[in-house]
């Protein structure tokens, strides 16, 4: 008999098809950039993990939890929120400056790495062709409020639209700035550590894709990070190319690679309900 929980979001929502994407990954390199100029934030990530020695272990561990929480059952996710939840508890994090020590599960820093994190992935999911109507986009922040009870976040305190979403990054402006900390973000994406073998897929592939994602962060973003970006067509155009060539490789095929979610998902819930930009027009439509 099948399990036919869908999980948190289902797929009627716009998270279960967004997040199916394959320029995602673009997203999720802007979210990094992003995330890396609040001087709080990075600190605690800096200081309390295994980023420089195990960046790409890193990286595929917070990918494995989007798709856990996503695609995962109601049971998955929530297991899943509560070990990072008490991951983050026993963290703290020290301001060089003042000495101050600080916990890294501050609402106002899990707030900000939660709206920087979700602006990322609608906003490189609209420039490069990703079919989403503005109620869509307002439904995704708000669908998102799920994922930030997870960690630890009164939904009630979290932006419930993108209109809430602009107000909260206008507000928090004046606390990002440049860091050593965004220093070694901003060196790790341009050029990663590979093995051997892998620089060359390196030099051609991510070197685009994260030339892109730092293009398209806000003005404010470049300002701090004192890097110049392509300009707006330019990252457009990028944009556009990159989505329709990832999305030309068969889903069959990208959902194979491990972890597997979506496919776990799918064959829980039955033919029809894997994620894709089509059925979400569909769904508009309707």
């Amino acid at each position: 008999m099948r399990d036919a929980d869908p999980g948190l979001f289902g797929p009627g929502s716009v998270t279960w098809h967004l997040h199916g994407d394959p320029v995602m990954w673009i997203g999720g390199i802007r979210a990094l950039y992003l995330q890396a100029l609040h001087p709080r934030a990075v600190r605690g990530v800096m200081q309390n993990s295994d980023f420089r020695d195990d960046p790409w272990g890193r990286l595929w561990r917070t990918a494995s939890f989007v798709g856990t929480i996503t695609y995962g059952t109601t049971l998955a996710a929530e297991r899943a929120g509560a070990r990072i939840r008490a991951i983050h508890r026993r963290l703290t994090a020290e301001d060089p400056d003042t000495g101050e020590t600080y916990p890294v599960d501050e609402p106002e820093l899990l707030l900000w790495v939660h709206c920087a994190e979700i602006d990322s992935y609608l906003h490189v999911a609209r420039r490069s062709g990703f079919p989403l109507t503005q109620e869509r986009c307002d439904g995704y922040v708000d669908e998102q409020r799920a994922s930030a009870r997870l960690v630890g976040l009164d939904p009630a305190d979290v932006p419930a639209d993108t209109a809430e979403l602009a107000t909260y990054f206008d507000k928090v402006r004046p606390d990002l700035a440049s860091t050593p900390e965004s220093e070694q973000v901003l060196e790790f994406l341009r050029e990663p550590p590979a093995p051997d073998w892998l620089v060359p897929a390196r030099d051609v592939f991510w070197r685009r894709a994260s030339r892109l994602a730092y293009s398209s962060l806000p003005e404010h973003a470049h300002t701090l990070y004192g890097e110049r970006p392509l300009p707006p067509p330019a990252t457009d155009r990028g944009l556009r190319t990159a989505g329709r060539a990832l999305r030309t490789v068969p889903s069959f095929l990208r959902w194979q690679l491990p972890p597997r979610h979506i496919v776990k998902a799918v064959g829980r819930l039955g033919p029809g309900t894997h994620p894709s930009a089509y059925r979400l027009s569909r769904q508009e439509a309707g």
